[in-house]
């Protein structure tokens, strides 16, 4: 008799009837970079897993913007972010750029500009840069962005790789009235604590 439990039939009914799986398709993964507020630069918040560039932009704004406030943020693949040396101590990334004999050419993109400054900190976007390769990008970003505070990396990106907020979605981070819930500055958390500490300080 045929069971009705579906855990049940999925089973193979005896071991020759097993078969190798087909192996699972793996998404692509994505970086994820938000800007906090109006004229603040924008930083590296993390990874999203996404089929492609568009499905990647609509969970990132699920994953990170959802609980805090936000004006803005992008998406690039993550094969398309080039990456520098990471330095050690007080060594400075930039002094660890090979020199590389560039070939000319007509050709040039422009390249965004992250560093990390410190381990444990987000990269932050520094500047926009004209080059034809990475390479070409990081050593002028070197001649432009270098200064005496050591950078731990350096993230070099074509601008034409990167999903944008474009003007019309602008609205998308607007919180409704009726949706203040969502919004975590409406809790007050940091005045609330303060309250209490204040209060319980009193009564000792």
């Amino acid at each position: 008799m045929k069971s009705l439990d579906p855990r049940v039939n999925r089973l193979p009914e005896t071991p020759k009837d097993i078969v190798p799986k087909a192996p699972l398709d793996q998404f692509g993964t994505f970086e994820v970079f938000v800007q906090p507020k109006e004229g603040k630069p924008f930083q590296h918040e993390g990874i999203v897993h996404a089929p492609e560039l568009e499905m990647a932009y609509v969970l990132a704004k699920e994953a990170f913007t959802r609980r805090f406030t936000c004006t803005s943020l992008y998406v690039v693949d993550t094969r398309s972010v080039f990456v520098s040396p990471l330095a050690e101590g007080t060594t400075n990334a930039y002094d660890l750029l090979e020199q590389k004999q560039e070939q000319h050419s007509i050709s040039e993109d422009t390249f965004e500009i992250y560093h990390l400054l410190k381990r444990g900190k987000q990269h932050v976007h520094i500047g926009t840069v004209k080059a034809s390769t990475p390479d070409a990008a990081m050593q002028q970003a070197k001649t432009m962005f270098n200064t005496s505070t050591p950078v731990m990396n350096i993230w070099a990106i074509r601008t034409k790789d990167i999903r944008f907020t474009e003007e019309s979605e602008k609205d998308l981070w607007g919180t409704l009235p009726e949706k203040k819930f969502r919004d975590a500055a409406s809790y007050k958390g940091g005045d609330k604590l303060k309250t209490f500490l204040e209060r319980n300080s009193q009564a000792l």
